[in-house]
């Protein structure tokens, strides 16, 4: 596996360097600790850049707060559509107060 190679199409895709993608992918190949997935990274980054909590941002994404986690903590993927939306944030933090209202 060509960690950067993988990593820069990813990067490609989110529009945005993404700081601990080559450790997560660095990580799956070693299958060693934690795995972290690029949509983890993704979601984290997303939720950080709105300053919101768990309950807050997944109320504003109208999810479940447990449906959150499960997302953050890998147990399961985003849809693709939530991975849209998280892309959106990142460039646009603002848009979760737009969500809510």
């Amino acid at each position: 596996m060509d960690v950067e190679k993988i990593a820069k199409a990813i990067e490609a895709d989110a529009g945005e360097p993404l700081s601990e993608l080559r450790q997560a992918l660095g990580e799956a190949q070693q299958r060693v600790g934690r795995v972290t997935t690029p949509e983890q990274i993704l979601l984290r980054k997303a939720r950080e850049a709105s300053g919101s909590t768990q309950a807050a941002f997944a109320e504003r994404i109208a999810t479940a707060v447990a449906t959150l986690r499960d997302w953050e903590q890998g147990r399961f993927a985003p849809p693709g559509g939530v991975l849209c939306l998280l892309r959106l944030i990142i460039r646009h933090p603002d848009l979760t107060r737009e969500l809510a209202a």
